[in-house]
């Protein structure tokens, strides 16, 4: 497993081995010796699966607030998705900043999204399943949004955003400026 950093402060591509042949392939998706050995000491206390039945659907971006931080590590086990993530640490030497990732089925890599970071996807196939690991629970109460769309972040996706399909909610996330405006929080306390 090759843990790698990305350009933004704590975040990191995480690439497993795999192992093939003419039936298939064998790979380990998380080794917490591996991880801690990389320095990535996350106690992951919950697993999720998005399906997502269409290319063009759009999740996020989203994030909890304060206490209910979450790091997650992402995964996609079928089809392929653009994976965006945004630092919203106000302090943070990459605060403000994003990237993307193309994760597949065929390239196995996974994302760890640290606490304080936005995080949504565009998908470029049809079925699209999405794994992810959380070390905090859920709370709907914390939950927290910018729009995907917001042309001053200047998100390269890789499809038309007129015909993205999403949910209501996450059409109509806050800007990135209009959250920062609202909510003055301080490095690692998103």
């Amino acid at each position: 497993m090759k843990v790698t950093k990305t350009t933004l402060q704590d975040a990191f591509i995480v690439e497993p081995a795999v192992f093939g042949d003419h039936r298939g392939y064998f790979t380990e998706s998380y080794s917490e010796k591996v991880f801690q050995e990389a320095g990535l000491n996350y106690n992951f206390i919950q697993d999720n699966h998005s399906f997502s039945a269409q290319a063009g659907v759009v999740r996020g971006l989203h994030f909890q607030l304060g206490q209910a931080a979450q790091t997650k590590l992402v995964r996609v086990v079928t089809g392929v998705l653009y994976d965006v993530i945004i630092d919203m640490r106000k302090g943070s030497p990459t605060y403000g900043q994003h990237e993307g990732f193309i994760l597949s089925e065929a390239n196995h890599r996974q994302l760890l999204v640290p606490k304080g970071f936005a995080h949504g996807f565009c998908t470029l196939t049809n079925d699209v399943n999405f794994l992810y690991k959380c070390d905090n629970y859920y709370a709907p109460e914390a939950d927290g949004g910018i729009m995907f769309s917001d042309p001053a972040l200047k998100i390269d996706w890789p499809f038309d955003l007129a015909k993205a399909i999403t949910s209501e909610k996450d059409a109509h996330h806050p800007t990135f400026a209009e959250f920062e405006k609202n909510n003055p929080f301080v490095y690692g306390e998103i």
